[in-house]
């Protein structure tokens, strides 16, 4: 007559010490990261730790040439040929970070050529989950990709990455002025899977198979440590023209820049961000500055398209005039000299790590 009652009473106490166990480990969990590790690749090429999350946004290791594109958009605007990305170039930095380890989430901020052309090397070496635009999700199902490893984002949600990490998806816009380069600034969609020849080729024209993807999606990351949040915002693009302006396509409004990261920023509970990962220039900050009131910035984009990868950049970052504006608002600038630098962001602020070690095994200068 007691088996029944120990049997039982064993059950309890099993089902409380693994309820137990599971509120201590998402406790745990929840401040498994107390900093976040940062690499730029090149251009607006980015590599985020961020603990669990270990991110690739964009990822532009291929270097098309110059001669493939003519017209307009900033001379961007149609190709000669259609071209595929350096798969031994991607897979050469993705060994050199890590390789599987290192990468789980592939996002994109806009489907230009050189920022989305080599997300399926990416997802195919990687086997990571892709968050971008429509566009982008359409480019990757060209390249084979299964529709379902893509998410499309239109930009005001939030998505949980796990171990306390909160992505905040902020509709953007892109660079330039609809009146001067409108091909290349103004939000266009594609609106089917581009067609790709044999060899898995496209055209990288920003009229053709890599418009920007309606605009941009830039990206507020939140992490929980101990301590209180960290935060990061990321964007690989901008124009002071029309951040105050609504984002309108088919008649749908998705908002102002400026006000969705208005949003992004209460829905996030922030008032300020640690590090704003950015590119515009000074004329871009004077609007971003007073609502974003970052810690520290750090630029991207600065160093062209079209010089190789394993030249690095072709100088110093320079930008006087954001320079000034920077060190007036008391925001740290945390310049980057070489491919693969990398920095570590925490509750101190943002500290340079030595990263030689990888510059040497991809031979950069």
């Amino acid at each position: 007559m007691e088996r029944p009652f120990r049997e039982s009473s064993r059950r309890r106490l099993r089902a409380a010490f693994i309820g137990a166990c599971a509120i201590a480990c998402l406790a745990a969990s929840a401040h498994a990261a107390d900093h976040v590790d940062i690499t730029w690749m090149s251009i607006a090429n980015l590599h985020l730790d961020l603990g669990s999350t270990r991110l690739v946004a964009d990822g532009y290791i291929t270097r098309l040439p110059q001669d493939l594109f003519s017209g307009g958009g900033g001379g961007l605007l149609q190709t000669s040929r259609r071209a595929t990305p350096d798969a031994a170039a991607v897979r050469e930095v993705f060994d050199a970070i890590g390789g599987k380890r290192a990468v789980n989430l592939l996002i994109t901020g806009h489907s230009h050529f050189d920022h989305s052309f080599d997300t399926p090397e990416w997802a195919r070496l990687s086997g990571a989950r892709i968050v971008g635009s429509t566009t982008t999700c359409l480019q990757v199902q060209a390249a084979k990709i299964p529709a379902a490893r893509c998410r499309s984002v239109s930009g005001g949600e939030e998505i949980a990455l796990g171990d306390g990490v909160r992505m905040f998806v902020v509709r953007w816009n892109h660079s330039g002025d609809p009146a001067k380069n409108p091909e290349q600034h103004d939000a266009v969609e594609l609106k089917s899977v581009p067609v790709a020849d044999a060899q898995g080729g496209l055209r990288a024209g920003v009229a053709e198979d890599f418009p920007n993807g309606g605009g941009n999606r830039a990206y507020l990351f939140v992490v929980a440590t101990r301590d209180g949040p960290l935060s990061l915002f990321f964007q690989d693009s901008a124009s002071a023209v029309d951040l105050e302006a609504p984002i309108v396509i088919d008649g749908h409004d998705y908002g102002a820049p400026l006000a969705n990261l208005r949003r992004a920023l209460a829905a996030a509970k922030l008032d300020h961000v640690d590090l704003w990962v950015a590119t515009g220039g000074a004329d871009v900050a004077a609007l971003v500055l007073p609502v974003l009131k970052p810690a520290a910035y750090l630029p991207v984009h600065w160093d062209g398209l079209f010089r190789p990868f394993k030249a690095g950049p072709p100088g110093p970052f320079s930008d006087p005039p954001l320079e000034k504006m920077l060190a007036a608002a008391g925001v740290k600038l945390v310049a980057p000299a070489h491919y693969m630098d990398r920095w570590r962001l925490d509750r101190s602020g943002v500290h340079t790590l030595d990263n030689a070690a990888v510059q040497r095994r991809l031979g950069l200068p």
